[in-house]
């Protein structure tokens, strides 16, 4: 019993400087939606009242934000359970974006920076799209192919970074943002090629998905979610168990708290390195893969949105732990998934959730700065993200 309240009281000193800061970040959010308002700009003679509408228009607008990412009593005809459809997108949002944040958390915790999860997904996507509607298989060996293929190529192209990395030296960073603009220009002449032009459409959209390619859908067709998410979560799971219960995962973490003391133990820096960034890329892959299965259905030239970006800092916000990140990958599928709801409903424009989110790890960047505000003291410090600068 004493074990378990331990652990409980590690989970909420570890939790405690995360939930400020997002919450510090929503009420920054809040005076800048209220001074983006012009009507109540106009009606700020009398400072009490602006700040009285301000606080009511900031709420109206989290209220439509909650409405459209978690329960929607407006969605409700018969049945209550009508209502979490909203819910059911933003799970379906955090599907692809777990697996991308997945991807940068195990290079952080190698001491590496995987800044090409966008290029990673789109090489996987574009791979499940071509496999989804060129191919007729069986459906679970359909979805099976898809998958197996999508984390295998995008593997490659994330291994070729740690081994550059590992042979020549080449900086991970500037190999993976150059590989995000190999992919996506691949992607973009792919969709100017008949094979992947959907017939009787001139905009870059490919054919649609075999039916047998398709991921199961967890509550019929009233919801979008899928199978796709268990999978997420499954793979989350096993990141963790790799991380922390297996050889290979030591030889990840040695290497990142110091890779010259790990090179000294006889671990090979190329071996661990390559082997890093393989997996990573097939993580990312995987993300891109469960988006066309799970969702899209198709490939378009935005097909990746900024999945890839938004997942460093899913990783940043999760403190590059698997459990942090799924929980990080829900709070911004959250904001994503209810920002259009907001803007619909509330004309509160839906630039004002990028500007929590880039709060947010404001925020957990500087926790002294979270510390000075809220007065606290005592707060466990959580482990430093291991990921070395530009001399790494």
């Amino acid at each position: 019993m004493s074990r378990v309240k331990n652990n409980f009281k590690q989970l909420l000193a570890a939790i405690k400087l995360p939930a400020l800061s997002f919450l510090l970040a929503f009420a920054v959010g809040a005076v800048l939606i209220s001074f983006s308002d012009p009507k109540l700009l106009k009606n700020s003679s009398n400072p009490f009242i602006f700040i009285f509408n301000g606080a009511q228009e900031a709420l109206n607008a989290y209220l439509a934000l909650f409405q459209g990412a978690i329960y929607d009593v407006n969605q409700v005809k018969g049945n209550f359970l009508e209502g979490f459809y909203p819910l059911s997108e933003t799970l379906v949002v955090a599907t692809p974006l777990i697996l991308t944040g997945l991807s940068v958390t195990l290079a952080f915790r190698s001491g590496l920076f995987n800044i090409g999860a966008q290029g990673q997904f789109i090489v996987g996507a574009t791979l499940t799209a071509f496999l989804g509607f060129h191919f007729q298989f069986p459906a679970i060996v359909h979805v099976l192919i898809c998958l197996i293929a999508a984390f295998l190529l995008a593997g490659i192209f994330g291994g070729l970074v740690g081994f550059l990395k590992a042979r020549t030296g080449a900086h991970e960073v500037i190999v993976t943002i150059m590989l995000n603009y190999v992919a996506l220009y691949f992607l973009y002449w792919l969709l100017s090629t008949k094979p992947f032009l959907r017939e009787g459409r001139q905009d870059p959209i490919s054919p649609p998905i075999n039916d047998s390619a398709k991921l199961p859908l967890l509550f019929g067709d009233k919801f979008r979610i899928s199978i796709g998410i268990l999978i997420a979560l499954l793979i989350a799971y096993l990141v963790s168990v790799l991380l922390n219960r297996t050889t290979y995962g030591f030889k990840f973490r040695a290497t990142g708290l110091n890779s010259n003391a790990a090179t000294t133990a006889g671990i090979s820096s190329l071996m661990v390195m390559t082997m890093v960034m393989a997996v990573c890329g097939g993580l990312a892959g995987l993300g891109g893969s469960l988006s066309i299965l799970g969702g899209e259905y198709a490939l378009t030239a935005g097909v990746a949105g900024s999945f890839g970006f938004d997942a460093i800092t899913v990783a940043l916000l999760g403190r590059a732990k698997p459990v942090g990140t799924i929980f990080a990958a829900f709070l911004f599928a959250m904001l994503r998934a209810g920002s259009r709801t907001m803007q619909a409903r509330t004309q509160t424009r839906i630039d004002i959730v990028l500007v929590i989110q880039a709060l947010i790890i404001l925020f957990i960047a500087a926790p002294s700065l979270v510390r000075a505000i809220y007065k606290i003291k005592n707060v466990k410090e959580v482990e430093t993200i291991q990921a070395k600068g530009w001399n790494g």
